[in-house]
């Protein structure tokens, strides 16, 4: 180790008060525009080959890579000799030689030999080492050589590959020809790799070191033995080399000295102490030269403690001298002795030290140009040297703004640099090291500039090389190519995001993405990479630049410079092999729609094997954001939604493309990418006019079980095939919102505003079943009328190619009540259902009313549309789940595949049919009338204590009832209108089988319903239907149907009450239900349309006010019958009616048998009658009464007044004071003898005693004391003469 020794009169603290570069350069300084770029990564820029390098007679000085460093490394050149090697095995051979560049001395004893005593005499042989710089292909012999002799070639290495030269003595006078070129060199050897057997077996040469086939670590150590032996012969050619140059000494000239040290003219002008002192100098300076070169040599040889004390004696000398330039380069040498010395230590005083010494040797530089500047080379390449050389020494990121202006000195001082290639190499290093800096902005600058010097060179390897160079800046002025970034993403360390946040856009990255307003900079580049390439003859470059020059920029580009780069892009293409592929998309630009809705059909429900019902709780895999079949509650989540799609079916995704140019584009071809390997797209052509858009559908099938990713679309157009992600266009757009970009395409052409749609994570399953459903009649509307009740026969077909080995059907929607019936039997029998069955089944609908405000929107449309418009949301749904077998893998477990739901909408469409206008009630009384057909024989009787039941029949539309002597009604009206295009049959049936079991009926037909003729309602028209409601009454008048709220003074504990209260409620109200249930008004029209008008509501209305004297029965009924010979017997029956019965009581009457009239005995006057009234007690409590009969004729005048008599009788009519016991009847006999044929009225009244509060609710008396009257019906008699 040594302390390195400082000029005189220096000390430490001059270090920091030393000029900066930016302060040396000044009177080089150039005023560059002060545009900030953006950055790159330049560590691999390209430097000037052999052709590159300037012109013959034009020496150029600087070289590409140089550091403090680099004074100590031997330059090798290696170089291939004999036939042509291929390139794969000429990097192969290459790479092998250059892994040795360090050889440490001491693995070279056993090859070195010291003839004699060694100039080296600090070498470290346990620690030091020679450093091998290896330049393939050889370089340029530089006219610098004497000033540094790093810059000679000291060796040289031939690479043969023998396959390519069998003859060896070719290879060997190859290799001594290429050597020759070299002169400077000390050592030579000429490696031959995979000799031959006949090779190797030959006579052995000491000119061709073979390499025999072996495998790699052989070849390694074969290689580092050769090296080490190489190496070993440098160290002893530099020993002999400083010991003749020390005995003999040396004449070391450079391109800045003249033809020789003094002139003749000067010899004779100077005298003698002059020349004597001058001849002094030049040997001082020549000796002076002689130790920096033999200092340059013991660098070489490792020992820089050697090295440095000759530097130390050139340093001296070249002071006193004057010879500033070899002063410079001494200091220098000095230098990289130091840092070698002092490799791998940090250390400040070191850092400082090496920071003066090179602002020194900085200025010393620049005072050697300015005394030289009048030669016509000049020595400001070496002054530009050591401030890179500096720059890169203390390039790191806390001393970057000294290197900053360390690198932007040396930048102005390019302009004084005669070579060309000087400037191109000083540029090349200026951008290296802001890169490595991190002023990515100012590396990008400076590339540029070495691309313009690139291209000034009119040959396609300087284009090449610029389109390079240019290419590296793109990422810095971000327009770089896809395939560039992402081998940088792919290299970066940084985690990558999760999956769920892939498809999340993040506002930072997109500020950076679209960072700064440099639109016309990057125009520039890419304009420049264009040309280029162009000159390059690079075709896929030059589209990729054409592309990207488009489709960022199109706004800013003239309609005619937009056709140009059209043109420019089909020329390149037309260069390429067909299919070709590119990174970077042109156009138009794609972006994800939307998913289309998968058919109903198509819905998948994943299986619960833990439920019988396995489709409870699923919701449908589809790509839906809502569905009516999700669960209630279940939260919109931000997890990444999930779809399934099936092996063999076709699925889709909607795109958008746009095309915001001036000229019409054509797509060859688009479809969907997928990288998985597992699904087959089917490509689509587009052709898209300027400045429009259009959305297109991509279909595909998956062919793979598994997980599918589709990043975007491949597009053929412009005769490149190119990839087009959906993520990039949303950053693009979304830039577009935030004003980061210039323009929105799509907007552009005209589209809605941009929406990001998330591309689900798509899984593909295996083959499922699929049910395919048919409406047999047709697929529309189903159009039924109000009420109408039709069979829908639905056919379901299993389109897939698994069988469907379960299914179940249920409802959903709305009006589900209007499904009345499904054939389950039937479609359950088909299954399995095999690939290519179908099933058949029935459903039966009945058609729901339709609401007030249904029938005003259908009023407010024409007629012929309203009717055949069905309202959307209100019909029911067919939910089929059905699913096929269970697959069994190969270990054994049976595992479930997802089922399916197919849903069939019932698309009813209900229209107002029959129309009921209104309901009203209608009462009047009718005397009943004897006749013959009243007068026929009764047979059959039945005791009424009994309980049974009473045939009842009915008597076309009324029903008499027979405890009256006249037909008292109640009728039900209703007035129907039919506003339809069709005919109605109208059938009104009354359900009469809850008719009081102790009332007499006649009944004409079915014995359970009294039915009225149909009734034809034509279009447009209207009719009114009679509906009788006296055979409604409820059989008892029971208390509970009176029951008053409770007073205030009952006690609160009166829970039997209130529950019975309830009861009695509750059977009022079930009494009345079923009176309105009773009433059924069914419709026909056409051969099988049928249905049945609701009419609940209007009969409600109709009868509210009525309905307890409706329901309630009088509580005495008095009836009037005929007897002979003191029988009685009933008088109102019919020859057709058949065997009625008769009731007689067995209270206050005698026996109920005798003879009984026939249908001849007529009522004749002059004769008496015998006849009895009966009176029924229709409540639970006795009645006790006082009756009366009386007895008018036709006028009204009562026929039994004594004093003017028509009509005698026998027996007691008035005052009888009787008692009923409870749902039990008694009877009254008296006889009449009438005076004067014609008609008669009897009337039987009687006033109860002692009312109970029953009879008075009943009565609706007002007060306690008012008398209740009972009175029944007149009944008529018709009295015929005598002949």
């Amino acid at each position: 180790m040594f302390r390195p020794s400082r000029d005189s009169g220096s000390n430490h603290r001059r270090i920091k008060s030393s000029p900066s570069l930016r302060e040396a350069f000044s009177p080089l300084r150039l005023h560059l525009p002060g545009t900030s770029c953006p950055s790159a990564n330049h560590s691999d820029l390209p430097f000037p080959t052999r052709s590159q390098r300037g012109e013959a007679g034009t020496p150029s000085a600087m070289e590409p890579g140089l550091s403090i460093e680099s004074g100590s490394a031997v330059r090798v050149a290696v170089l291939p000799v004999g036939g042509t090697i291929p390139p794969p095995r000429l990097r192969e051979y290459a790479a092998l030689v250059a892994r040795h560049a360090r050889v440490d001395l001491a693995s070279l004893r056993t090859y070195y030999s010291e003839h004699q005593k060694s100039p080296f005499a600090h070498q470290p042989w346990e620690t030091g080492c020679l450093r091998l710089k290896f330049v393939l292909g050889g370089c340029v012999p530089s006219p610098w050589e004497d000033f540094q002799s790093s810059r000679k070639v000291l060796a040289v290495i031939g690479i043969c590959h023998l396959p390519s030269s069998p003859d060896l003595d070719r290879v060997a006078a190859d290799f001594v020809d290429a050597a020759r070129t070299y002169p400077s060199a000390l050592a030579r050897r000429c490696f031959a790799f995979c000799p031959t057997d006949v090779q190797m077996a030959g006579k052995k040469r000491d000119d061709i070191i073979m390499f025999p086939p072996s495998d790699q670590q052989s070849l390694e150590l074969h290689m580092l033995t050769m090296i080490q032996d190489l190496a070993a012969s440098l160290l002893m050619e530099f020993e002999k080399w400083v010991l003749r140059a020390e005995s003999t000494g040396t004449i070391l000239k450079t391109p800045l000295d003249s033809q020789s040290s003094l002139g003749s003219e000067e010899v004779h002008t100077l005298g003698v102490p002059s020349i004597l002192t001058s001849v002094i100098k030049a040997k001082k300076r020549r000796l002076g030269r002689a130790q920096k070169i033999i200092g340059d040599y013991c660098l070489l040889a490792g020992s820089p403690v050697d090295a440095n004390a000759h530097y130390t004696t050139a340093i001296e000398l070249a002071r006193l001298t004057g010879d500033v330039f070899w002063h410079a380069g001494a200091l220098e040498g000095s230098v990289c002795a130091l840092v070698v010395d002092r490799m791998g230590q940090s250390d400040p005083v070191l850092e400082d030290e090496v920071k003066y010494r090179y602002y020194t040797i900085i200025q010393l530089y620049r005072r050697a140009t300015l005394q030289d500047n009048a030669q016509r080379v000049s020595p400001v390449s070496f002054e530009l040297e050591a401030a890179l050389k500096l720059a890169r020494y203390l390039c790191r990121q806390e001393l970057a703004k000294e290197v900053s202006d360390l690198l932007m000195g040396a930048a102005d001082g390019a302009k004084a640099l005669i070579d060309a290639s000087d400037r191109l190499i000083l540029y090349i290093e200026i951008a290296r090291l802001f890169g490595t800096l991190g002023y990515k902005r100012k590396a990008a600058f400076f590339s540029r500039q070495v691309a313009q010097l690139y291209l000034q060179q009119d040959n396609a390897y300087a284009a090449m090389s610029a389109m390079q160079v240019l290419t590296m800046t793109t990422n810095a002025y971000h327009v770089q190519s896809r395939k560039t970034s992402k081998i940088n993403h792919d290299s970066s360390k940084e985690p990558r995001a999760s999956s769920s946040d892939s498809g999340k856009v993040h506002p930072q990255s997109i500020a950076s993405l679209f960072e700064s307003q440099w639109s016309t900079l990057q125009m520039v580049v890419l304009r420049e990479i264009l040309m280029s390439s162009i000159r390059a003859a690079d075709p896929l470059s030059s589209w990729s630049a054409a592309a990207r020059l488009l489709r960022s920029f199109y706004p800013l580009i003239t309609p005619a410079g937009q056709s140009g780069l059209a043109s420019s892009l089909a020329n390149s293409a037309d260069k390429l092999p067909t299919g070709t592929r590119c990174a970077d998309p042109c156009l138009p630009f794609i972006r994800l729609h939307s998913f289309p809705l998968h058919p109903s059909q198509r819905d998948i429900v994943k299986r619960n094997p833990r439920k019988k019902e396995w489709w409870t709780g699923a919701g449908p895999s589809g790509p839906f954001i809502y569905t009516p079949f999700s669960k209630a509650g279940a939260s919109s989540g931000t997890s990444k939604q999930e779809v399934s799609w099936i092996v063999g079916e076709p699925v889709q995704v909607m795109v958008e493309l746009a095309n915001p140019c001036s000229f019409d584009l054509v797509v060859e071809s688009i479809y969907l990418s997928v990288h998985s390997g597992n699904f087959d797209a089917f490509p689509v052509s587009v052709s898209l006019p300027p400045n429009t858009s259009k959305l297109v559908l991509l279909s595909g099938i998956p062919t793979q079980v598994g997980p599918i990713s589709i990043p975007g679309c491949i597009v053929h157009c412009f005769g490149v095939i190119t990839e087009h992600l959906f993520k990039e266009v949303d950053c693009l757009l979304l830039g577009a919102a935030q004003g980061l970009v210039l323009s929105d395409p799509f907007r552009c052409c005209g589209s809605s505003k941009f929406k990001s749609v998330n591309f689900p994570s798509i899984s593909v399953v295996p083959p499922l079943p699929l049910l395919v459903a048919n409406v047999v009649g047709g697929d529309g509307s189903i159009l039924l009328y109000e009420g109408e009740i039709r069979d829908v026969l639905i056919t379901l077909t299993n389109a897939g190619t698994v069988p469907v080995e379960e299914a179940n059907i249920a409802l959903s929607g709305k009006n589900q009540d209007s499904v009345i019936s499904i054939a389950h039997s039937t479609w359950k029998s088909a299954l399995p259902i095999k690939p290519g069955g179908e099933v058949t089944f029935a459903v039966t609908l009945r058609a729901w009313h339709l609401s007030s405000a249904d029938l005003e929107a259908d009023g407010s449309r024409s007629p012929a549309s309203s009717r055949r418009i069905g309202r959307e949301g209100i019909n029911p749904f067919l939910n089929i789940h059905y699913a096929g077998p269970a697959a069994n893998p190969e270990n054994g477990d049976i595992s479930l595949p997802p089922g399916r739901r197919l849903v069939v909408p019932l698309n009813i469409c209900v229209v107002q049919g029959m129309r009921l206008v209104r309901a009203r009630l209608l009462s009047m009384e009718i005397p009943a009338r004897f006749t013959e057909a009243h007068l026929r024989p009764v047979s059959g009787k039945d005791d009424i204590s009994t309980g049974n039941d009473t045939e009842r029949t009915n008597i076309n539309l009324l029903k008499i009832d027979p405890y009256k002597g006249s037909w008292g009604l109640r009728l039900l009206e209703l007035e129907l209108f039919n506003p339809t295009d069709v005919v109605f049959d109208v059938d009104v049936a009354v359900h009469s089988d809850d008719i009081n079991v102790d009332q007499r009926v006649i009944s004409e037909g079915n014995a359970g319903d009294a039915a009225c003729h149909k009734t034809r309602i034509d279009r447009d028209y209207s009719a009114r239907v009679l509906i009788p409601l006296e055979n409604f009454k409820l059989p008892v008048l029971d208390a509970s149907f009176f029951v008053k709220e409770s007073s205030s003074d009952e006690p609160l504990g009166s829970r039997a009450a209130a529950i019975a209260e309830r009861n009695a409620k509750a059977e009022l109200n079930a009494s009345i239900n079923n009176l309105i249930a009773k009433i059924k008004v069914k419709w026909h029209s056409g051969r099988n349309s049928s249905g049945e008008l609701n009419i609940k509501d209007a009969i409600q209305a109709a009868l509210q006010a009525s309905i307890m004297d409706i329901l309630l029965p009088d509580p005495l009924t008095f009836s009037f019958k005929l007897a002979k010979n003191e029988i009685a017997t009933n008088a109102d029956s019919s020859k057709d009616s058949g065997n009625p019965s008769i009731h007689s009581s067995d209270g206050n009457v005698g026996p109920s048998t005798g003879n009984v009239l026939r249908c001849d005995d007529p009522i004749s006057a002059h004769a008496m009658t015998h006849m009895v009234v009966q009176i029924r007690n229709n409540t639970k409590e006795i009645i006790r009464m006082s009756l009366s009969i009386s007895c008018k004729d036709v006028a009204g005048d009562n026929c039994f007044d004594e004093n003017s008599a028509t009509v005698l009788w026998a027996g007691v009519l008035s005052d009888i004071h009787l008692e009923v016991p409870p749902l039990q009847e008694v009877v009254h006999p008296f006889s009449v003898y009438f005076l004067v044929p014609g008609d008669y009225s009897l009337q039987a009244s009687s006033v109860i005693i002692d009312a109970t509060d029953v009879l008075r609710a009943r009565a609706k008396a007002e007060s306690p004391d008012e008398p209740i009257l009972c009175r029944g019906s007149p009944f008529h008699i018709q009295v015929v003469g005598t002949a």
